[in-house]
C-alpha cells in the first residue's frame, strides 16, 4: 500500500513539475515578445512626448526634446552625447535627441542601436562671438565666403564625412602669418566629427575651419575645451575670442552674442535601442 501511495505521490510531481517547465517556456516566449512590442516607436515630434530623453546639455537637442515632453523631467541632460547614449543602453532612458553626424558615430559604434530622422526641422550652424564685437565678425564672414569660394570647407567637411574620409586633411600653409596675436577658441571636444580629442589634440571640422580662418586673417589658434553650456558663457565675457562646436543659430543665444554668417546645415535625430 506504501508503495502504491508514493508511486501516486511521485507521478503528481512529476506531472507537476513538467507543468512548471511548460508554463517557464511560454513565460518566456511571452516575455521576449513584450520585450520587442515595447520598442519605441518615434514617427514625429509628438511621440516622443510621454518619453524619458537623453540629450546633451545645452544643446539644441536639450531645448527641443524640452519643448517635445510633456514635463521637463522626462529629460536628462549629460555633459557627454556619448553619457546620454550609454543611459539608453543602460535602460535609463527610452531614447536620445543629438545632432545627425555625432548620432552617426554612435551607432557605428553601437550595433544595437538605430538612428530615427525626419522628426525635427533643418538647423544652421555659425560661429558665436561677443557682443559688439563686429570688427572681428566681419573678418570671419570674409574669411568663410572665401573658404567656401575656395571649395576649402567643402573639403574639410569630406574628411569627416562621407566616402572620401580622411583623404583631405586641412594643412595650414607654411607661410601663414601669425602677426596678429592669438585667438582663443571656446568649444566642446565631445562632438565627434564637428569636434572631437584624438591624444591630447583637439580635432573635426570646427578646429579645421577655425585653423583656416586664423590662417587667412594672420592669426594663431588656441583651443580651449570646456562643456557645451559654459562657450556662451565664455565668448560674450570675453575668456575666449570666440565659440565653435556645432553651434545652431537661435533667437535665444542671439541675445548674448554675435553669429557669423552660417558654414553649415544639420538636424537633430533620435537615437533608440533596435
Amino acid at each position: 500500500m506504501k508503495k502504491k501511495v508514493f508511486a501516486a505521490v511521485l507521478a503528481a510531481m512529476m506531472a507537476f513539475s513538467a507543468a512548471g517547465c511548460g508554463n517557464t517556456g511560454d513565460s518566456s516566449s511571452e516575455t521576449a515578445e513584450e520585450q520587442e512590442s515595447s520598442a519605441v516607436e518615434i514617427t514625429s515630434v509628438e511621440d516622443l512626448a510621454d518619453l524619458k530623453i537623453g540629450v546633451q546639455i545645452g544643446t539644441t537637442g536639450d531645448s527641443q526634446a524640452t519643448e517635445a515632453v510633456n514635463d521637463a523631467s522626462q529629460v536628462s541632460p549629460f555633459n557627454k552625447g556619448a553619457d546620454a547614449v550609454q543611459a539608453l543602453k543602460n535602460g535609463k532612458v527610452d531614447c536620445v535627441v543629438i545632432d545627425s553626424l555625432p548620432a552617426e558615430k554612435f551607432v557605428e559604434a553601437n550595433d544595437d542601436l538605430k538612428i530615427i530622422d525626419g522628426i525635427f526641422e533643418t538647423e544652421q550652424y555659425a560661429i558665436c562671438m561677443k557682443k559688439g564685437n563686429t570688427e572681428l565678425k566681419e573678418e570671419f564672414n570674409t574669411a568663410l565666403a572665401e573658404l567656401k569660394e575656395e571649395g576649402v570647407l567643402d573639403e574639410i567637411q569630406s574628411n569627416y564625412i562621407g566616402d572620401e574620409i580622411g583623404e583631405h586633411p586641412y594643412e595650414s600653409p607654411a607661410d601663414a602669418d601669425r602677426s596678429k596675436g592669438t585667438l582663443v577658441m571656446a568649444t566642446n571636444a565631445e562632438f565627434e566629427p564637428w569636434e572631437y580629442k584624438e591624444g591630447d589634440e583637439i580635432v573635426g571640422i570646427d578646429a579645421d575651419i577655425a585653423q583656416a580662418i586664423c590662417d587667412k586673417l594672420g592669426y594663431e589658434l588656441q583651443i580651449e575645451d570646456m562643456a557645451f553650456e559654459a562657450i556662451l558663457t565664455s565668448v560674450s565675457t570675453g575668456k575666449a575670442d570666440f565659440g565653435a562646436a556645432g553651434m545652431t543659430v537661435t533667437p535665444e543665444r542671439e541675445e548674448s552674442v554675435e553669429f557669423t554668417d552660417t558654414y553649415a546645415e544639420a538636424t537633430q535625430v533620435v537615437i533608440v535601442k533596435k
